[in-house]
Order: C-alpha cells, then sequence, then structure tokens
C-alpha cells in the first residue's frame, strides 16, 4: 500500500512520466513509447527520476552557461542570492541529494564560492549532472523507504528524490527569472530552430 501511495504521489508531481513502463528507459523517448503499454512499472519512482534528468540537465546547463560572465554578480534585490550563489547552489545540492538518493558517497570535490569564475561554477554544475546521471543509473525504489539524514530533517530516502527534482524545476525558475530581469530569454523560451 504505501509503494503504491509514493507510486501515485510521484505520478501527480511528475505528470505521468513513464508510468507503464515495464523496464527501466535507455532514454525518455523510450519512456514515452513503452507508456503506452498496459504492464505495470517496476521501479515508478526512480525511472520517472531518471526520465527527466536529461532534460533538466540540459535547461539548467544552458541557462547557467547563458548568463554573461559579468551578471554573475546579479542580484534582483540586496536581499537575494547572486547569480552566482544559486549556480553553486544548484551544484551542491545535486551532488548531495544523488548521493542520498543512490546510497553513495557524495563526490569529493572543491569547495565552491561565488566569487569563482563562471567557467568553474558552470563546469561544476555539468559535473554535477554527471554525478546524477552516473549515480542514478542503477537506482531502483527499493531503498525509498529508508531513513537518511537530508540536512535539515530526517525522512525516507523518498523525500531526496522529491526534494531534487522540485529543486531542478526551482532551481530553473529562478535561473530563468534573472536571466529574464537582464534581457535575456531562458532556454525553453528561445525561439525554436
Amino acid at each position: 500500500m504505501k509503494r503504491t501511495f509514493i507510486a501515485f504521489l510521484v505520478m501527480g508531481v511528475f505528470g505521468g512520466a513513464g508510468l507503464a513502463q515495464t523496464t527501466t528507459p535507455s532514454s525518455p523517448a523510450s519512456a514515452a513509447k513503452s507508456s503506452q503499454s498496459s504492464s505495470p512499472v517496476k521501479n515508478p519512482v526512480t525511472t520517472v527520476l531518471r526520465t527527466i534528468l536529461p532534460s533538466r540537465q540540459k535547461n539548467i546547463v544552458a541557462a547557467v552557461d547563458a548568463m554573461p560572465t559579468d551578471k554573475y554578480n546579479y542580484k534582483p534585490t540586496p536581499d537575494q542570492m547572486s547569480f552566482a550563489h544559486l549556480v553553486v547552489h544548484i551544484a551542491e545540492s545535486n551532488n548531495a541529494m544523488c548521493a542520498k538518493i543512490a546510497d553513495v558517497p557524495e563526490p569529493k570535490v572543491e569547495e565552491l564560492k561565488e566569487t569563482d569564475s563562471k567557467d568553474k561554477l558552470v563546469a561544476a554544475v555539468r559535473a554535477s549532472f554527471d554525478f546524477c546521471n552516473g549515480a542514478l543509473a542503477n537506482v531502483d525504489d527499493s531503498k525509498l523507504g529508508d531513513v537518511v539524514d537530508l540536512g535539515r530533517t530526517q525522512g525516507p530516502r523518498a523525500m531526496a528524490v522529491f526534494y531534487l527534482a522540485g529543486g531542478w524545476s526551482d532551481h530553473y525558475g529562478a535561473a530563468a527569472i534573472y536571466l529574464r530581469l537582464n534581457g535575456l530569454l531562458p532556454p525553453t523560451a528561445q525561439p525554436k530552430k
């Protein structure tokens, strides 16, 4: 019953992507194609997470790359974080949450600072997504009920999945706003080529 509830919750949050799939998809396209079958998904939560990862990676990396170097210290208001701080947060949260979900150690990386160069910060975000891709590649739903330390709280490993996926949306949304406030269109608003 608990697994069924988690599966339906994930379906609602992620729009039901890949729900009728019986194996881990090799790509989002194969997940969509397989979703037309009537077989239940063996690992619905982690399958959906892996299915949405490539598009979130593409959009977030493109957004952090699109911000001009001289705008990395930009803050919409004095009380808000700088764009560079957002980028540092994205890399750190990817590494932390993907490690929690996969039950593996976080990668050993040099501590990032807001004052680091744009090239270093963009590379760190790319590396964090590469880590997530590798760490999540073979994860299944069997350990999602295990209680883990999530920083400010403890909860089931499934909570890290929700934090990660929700964070990707939040991080991209924040980056898109910062870009627009600087007269730039975010990646998903660019005209189709």
